[in-house]
């Protein structure tokens, strides 16, 4: 595997910029749903159902906003569209952890709607930092990203979660997102090269690119995040079963860094891989988890399972960039994370009945089997059809 592509996108100031402030912003969005159960169940005093709701909730206002947001991100530009989440989410997080619960609730759901569009944004100034060549082993990087943020994220609230109330851990964390969002404004890292400023000047209508193909990768991230999200509960289960749940963050370390090599070898690779291909490729490998017999077999299993992770993600991403003119990649982002996020409220839910009728191996074979037929459809509708174009943006140039 040659590092060269990593050297030329590393050496990028733009590049390197972006990415760190990626892993930053993600950091309070990762930390979020874990600082929230501790604060609702232990400072709050409420259930876990109780928790549930407000995390949920919160969920369901990001998945929401991405494409509304994304849309004016593309039509205002990101210093317009940055400056309300810095002020919105300010205000909400220097109240809500200090408040009870219905207002809480309440002020997560304000905040989620006017979160900033971190992943549109992010993905968009990695991919306008690079050139088209690159463009496979930035966003690679950017999953890299993503992965780190996600391990030490939840890690670090809990942690300080030991050491200090979780009204200032959650403040804290809160304020973190907006003092970064901050930075953000001031970089203002350009969204698109050069050679597509241009297209501002005629906004391209949703119409246009909101077809068969773009739902399908959509599709295909919205299963892999399923299958995550499933993964996830399968794994608590499976450690509750043979009473391990000490061992629950070494499998969940190991699952990452499997993800983490798979996604540098897929940046690296000479030619892409179709999402679907990928997503085939995370189902299959996450079924045999369900035949572990220990946490060491489990761990072993979801070594080879998380190789697929950060690539099928990345797969997806970097298709929609393909068949998404470039004046219209912020809203076609904003509905990539919308439908990731449909998938990531669904896996929990779909793994958790399989697991009560069958055990934990239930829950890992359940989202697979999903996830493999989601791929195979989604491989099925991809396929070109004759006379026409294959990317919009070729279409549009003429």
């Amino acid at each position: 595997m040659s590092i060269t592509p990593y050297r030329r996108v590393l050496a990028v100031r733009d590049a390197r910029r972006v990415l760190l402030l990626g892993f930053l912003l993600r950091l309070p969005i990762f930390s979020a749903g874990v600082i929230l159960t501790l604060h609702v169940v232990s400072h709050l005093h409420r259930t876990y159902t109780e928790a549930g709701l407000v995390a949920a909730a919160g969920t369901i206002a990001i998945a929401v906003s991405g494409p509304w947001r994304g849309r004016l991100l593309d039509r205002l530009g990101l210093r317009r569209v940055v400056a309300p989440s810095i002020v919105v989410n300010g205000v909400c997080w220097s109240i809500a952890p200090f408040v009870g619960y219905w207002a809480l609730l309440v002020l997560s759901v304000v905040a989620g709607l006017f979160v900033v569009p971190t992943f549109s944004v992010i993905r968009q100034g990695v991919i306008a930092a690079v050139t088209e060549v690159d463009r496979r082993t930035a966003l690679s990087l950017d999953g890299i990203v993503v992965e780190l943020a996600f391990m030490t994220g939840p890690l670090l609230v809990v942690w300080l979660a030991t050491v200090v109330s979780t009204t200032w851990v959650l403040f804290g964390i809160e304020m973190v997102g907006v003092v970064v969002g901050v930075l953000l404004w001031w970089a203002d890292p350009p969204l698109r090269d050069a050679s597509t400023t241009g297209s501002t000047a005629a906004p391209v209508q949703r119409a246009e690119w909101f077809r068969l193909k773009f739902v399908l990768f959509c599709a295909a991230a919205t299963a892999s995040t399923i299958v995550l999200t499933g993964s996830d509960v399968a794994f608590v289960a499976a450690m509750r079963q043979w009473s391990a749940t000490a061992s629950l963050g070494l499998v969940l370390v190991v699952w990452s860094v499997g993800s983490i090599v798979g996604g540098l070898v897929y940046g690296a690779i000479s030619r892409p891989l179709p999402p679907s291909l990928l997503l085939l490729g995370l189902a299959v490998t996450t079924a045999p988890m369900a035949l572990a017999t220990s946490p060491w077999m489990l761990a072993a299993f979801s070594l080879l399972a998380g190789i697929f992770c950060a690539p099928t993600i990345t797969a997806t991403v970097d298709a929609i960039s393909r068949v998404v003119p470039p004046s219209a990649r912020g809203e076609a982002m904003g509905w990539h994370g919308s439908f990731m996020t449909t998938g990531s409220a669904l896996g929990a839910p779909i793994g958790g009945v399989a697991i009560d009728h069958f055990g934990f191996g239930g829950g890992f074979v359940s989202v697979s089997i999903l996830g493999a037929l989601i791929a195979l459809l989604a491989a099925a509708g991809a396929r070109p059809r004759t006379g026409r174009p294959v990317e919009v943006e070729h279409r549009l140039a003429a």
